[in-house]
């Protein structure tokens, strides 16, 4: 794989989103400030965690299995085995998958760890989702864009507050795209947790990480304009595809695959 940086040392004076997750996840690549807001989170945080990684294993297997070969990976986080490139590259061994963070520590991870298949390609950047035409003008020299791509953005954009304006760096990432290209998103919601929310938002702010957790009807703006597969917006534990269904639990995720018209 290739991977090129655009910012510095890794900070760990304070904790980063991608960190967190990680230790969320069972993890081991992250800092005492990390772990100092993941434990403060609420047990179901580990949980919903997992169940959205369940969902992007679900979703990637069913794209590559019909028929996608490039993704765009926005937030990718410390890669935890199976990773997208791996799932995808199992099932289509050529796959390209760029992927994208904007934490150097996921650069010196992604060096060592996002190793693809010999068929295959996989490549790295260290940007922000806050500047899409970075990424774009990286990916267009990785990625064929005259072929669809799916675009992967899980659990990404609640780190984006309103002022930020999440909706249109989102259309910006998929106009980009041709024509039958996919999505696939994830967002953190408290729609089934709503005795959640002021532990989850208080810890995440005194962490200096901004949070903006979103209802249904805030994140179905999301897909706008795009062709939702079903089952739709759905919360991850209810996202399955030619696969047994998931174990039916709350969810602190929507998610969704949409098609590119």
């Amino acid at each position: 794989m290739t991977a090129q940086s655009s910012a510095g040392r890794i900070d760990t004076s304070r904790p980063h989103p991608a960190r967190v997750y990680d230790w969320l996840l069972g993890g081991k690549d992250n800092y005492l400030v990390d772990q100092e807001v993941a434990e403060k989170l609420p047990p179901e945080a580990r949980l919903n965690a997992m169940r959205n990684r369940a969902f992007m294993h679900r979703a990637a297997a069913w794209l590559a299995g019909i028929g996608i070969d490039q993704f765009l990976d926005i937030g990718t986080g410390i890669p935890t085995e199976p990773n997208l490139h791996q799932i995808v590259q199992n099932i289509r061994p050529s796959a390209r998958i760029a992927y994208t963070d904007n934490d150097p520590i996921v650069l010196r991870h992604a060096e060592a760890l996002l190793v693809s298949s010999p068929a295959g390609a996989t490549d790295y950047v260290e940007a922000d989702v806050r500047e899409p035409g970075a990424i774009l003008e990286h990916a267009r020299n990785f990625l064929d864009f005259d072929r669809p791509v799916a675009l992967s953005m899980i659990a990404l954009m609640h780190f984006v507050t309103d002022d930020e304006d999440p909706y249109g760096l989102t259309r910006t990432l998929l106009e980009a795209l041709p024509s039958g290209s996919y999505f696939m998103f994830s967002h953190g919601t408290t729609d089934e947790h709503p005795h959640l929310v002021k532990s989850v938002t208080t810890t995440y702010r005194k962490g200096e990480i901004p949070l903006r957790m979103r209802t249904r009807d805030e994140i179905e703006p999301f897909f706008e304009g795009l062709e939702l597969i079903d089952p739709g917006l759905v919360t991850a534990t209810k996202w399955y595809k030619d696969t047994p269904a998931p174990r039916e639990e709350l969810s602190g995720f929507y998610v969704g695959v949409a098609r590119v018209p």
